[in-house]
């Protein structure tokens, strides 16, 4: 029967300290494994991680940044250019959806939304649904006589 009187650790889960300083026979004698002089070798010598010998360190060095960018609530986007409606343009497609795009393999990811860029020439009329366009790209396609439903 197992009690706390009778329990111990498995053999060879708790290894022996090693005792340093007791002469030069236990292999650990005069330094002690701390080598001969310096900071480190004295009573509560200690040098940081940080520290690069007097030079001065790395967080000095770098600029002081303003703010940050909370990652976790930026929104993605599939982006896409105005090349790329052009070349289903071509194909004589002139309903775009997320679905034609995925379809055409033009977007790969299925949840993000989709944004238009200005990137290119538009010449074909074509009415797009997507979810935001950059004002250069929303003027190319109402300039070639197309439109843009946001949704």
């Amino acid at each position: 029967m197992i009690t706390l009187k009778n329990i111990k650790a498995n053999s060879g889960s708790r290894r022996r300290s090693t005792r340093l300083g007791r002469w030069n026979a236990s292999g650990h004698g005069t330094f002690c494994g701390r080598g001969m002089n310096g900071q480190n070798c004295r009573s509560g010598g200690w040098v940081p991680d940080w520290f690069e010998g007097g030079q001065t360190p790395l967080f000095r060095r770098l600029p002081k940044l303003k703010g940050f960018t909370n990652a976790k609530f930026m929104t993605h986007y599939n982006v896409i250019n105005l090349t790329n409606i052009e070349d289903l343009a071509a194909k004589g497609i002139t309903e775009i959806t997320k679905e034609v795009l995925l379809e055409n393999k033009v977007i790969r990811r299925k949840k993000l939304w989709v944004k238009l860029l200005g990137k290119g020439e538009l010449t074909s009329k074509v009415s797009l649904k997507i979810s935001s366009s950059s004002a250069s790209a929303k003027e190319a396609v109402e300039k070639a006589w197309g439109s843009i439903e946001l949704i």
